[in-house]
């Protein structure tokens, strides 16, 4: 089989092999950093192969050896090795079905580190408190995943929850996987706000980007920036709250805007919002490319405000629901908890090439 790129590439092994042995040959060469932008992207595609190779030829090795200790317990006709085979295969399985999922993480975007932006909807204290409950999940999940975390811009409620937070979450494939939560995440619970403990139904979007590499030619003109500058609002100290650190960008031929007031230096928060700006306008870029093509593809799916991709219900009853892949659960703690690759598993097996 011809493997493409989009095919987050396990196809055609041997042929990897030979790419990697051509480039190590390369790279022990004498004169190698004697170009160095030549040479580092040497070393990221050794590096891309080898993320595919070493895994699968382990796989291999794991099967073959399964297979000599199945011939020695029927030869022996040994019921503990027989459970070791079991155990064996069980792990085996595991592997394959983990390899399963990063091969379908194979889009051009997917290994990229992640942007995320939760934002409150109206409701104000209950939504806000929804949206930093989200917030939460998701610092869970990267901990679970090793992900690094970073706070670019958080916005408090004023009595409880948070308005709005950036945060940048690195690591291998952390777009790929988190693409799977971009949408409207849709709270009913009896809410701890309401002195008459009422129901309420609350909702919160959730918006993910793939982080630009430095690399990646996103052209931002600077008199197409207006640049504000004002007081950080919220907890931070004098410094913070007291100089005019927090900065406000707009890009006037888009009329996107963004915001950083975490960091105590204007510069850095500066810094910070230039990066979000640029992910989002790679991902506008990406948004109309992908326009053009659906009148071919028909695959592509809008996620607009209002319409939920998930229920998490706390009263009359325990339910999490994915409403395109209908999973669900009722172990609401764990999945508050950030155990989400139940439902990116099964967004990722049913919409991996969207």
């Amino acid at each position: 089989m011809k493997e493409s790129r989009s095919s987050g590439g396990i196809f055609d092994i041997e042929n990897k092999i030979e790419k990697i042995q051509i480039l190590e040959s390369q790279s022990s060469e004498s004169h190698f950093w004697n170009d160095n932008v030549k040479a580092q992207a040497v070393l990221k595609d050794l590096a891309e192969l080898k993320e595919w190779t070493i895994p699968w030829q382990a796989v291999q090795s794991q099967q073959n050896e399964l297979a000599l200790l199945l011939d020695l317990a029927k030869e022996e006709k040994d019921e503990k090795t027989f459970d070791e085979v079991s155990a064996g295969i069980d792990v085996l399985v595991n592997d394959i079905e983990q390899l399963e999922l990063r091969r379908m993480l194979g889009g051009e975007d997917d290994i990229k580190n992640a942007i995320m932006t939760i934002h409150s909807g109206a409701g104000g204290t209950e939504s806000q408190d929804w949206a930093e409950m989200l917030f939460r999940m998701y610092l869970h999940y990267a901990q679970i995943h090793k992900f690094s975390t970073h706070i670019m811009d958080l916005l408090s409620g004023e009595e409880a929850g948070i308005k709005s937070v950036t945060i940048e979450i690195n690591g291998s494939h952390a777009y790929g996987n988190l693409k799977a939560e971009a949408g409207v995440h849709r709270l009913v619970r009896i809410s701890p706000f309401d002195a008459n403990k009422r129901r309420h139904t609350s909702f919160a979007s959730v918006f993910i980007y793939p982080e630009v590499e430095e690399d990646f030619e996103v052209i931002i003109t600077p008199s197409d920036l207006r640049i504000d500058t004002y007081r950080a609002s919220g907890a931070g100290g004098q410094h913070v709250n007291k100089t005019s650190s927090a900065v406000r960008i707009t890009h006037l031929p888009t009329g996107l805007v963004v915001q950083c007031q975490n960091e105590r230096s204007q510069h850095q928060n500066k810094a910070n919002a230039m990066k979000i700006l640029a992910s989002r306008l790679y991902q506008k870029k990406k948004e109309e490319e992908a326009v053009k093509l659906e009148r071919i593809e028909k695959k592509k799916k809008n996620i607009a405000w209002g319409s939920q991709i998930r229920s998490y219900v706390f009263h009359p009853y325990n339910l999490v629901k994915d409403h395109r892949t209908q999973v669900e659960t009722s172990d609401i703690q764990n999945v508050m908890d950030g155990h989400l690759d139940p439902f990116i598993k099964a967004y990722l097996l049913e919409f991996g090439d969207v």
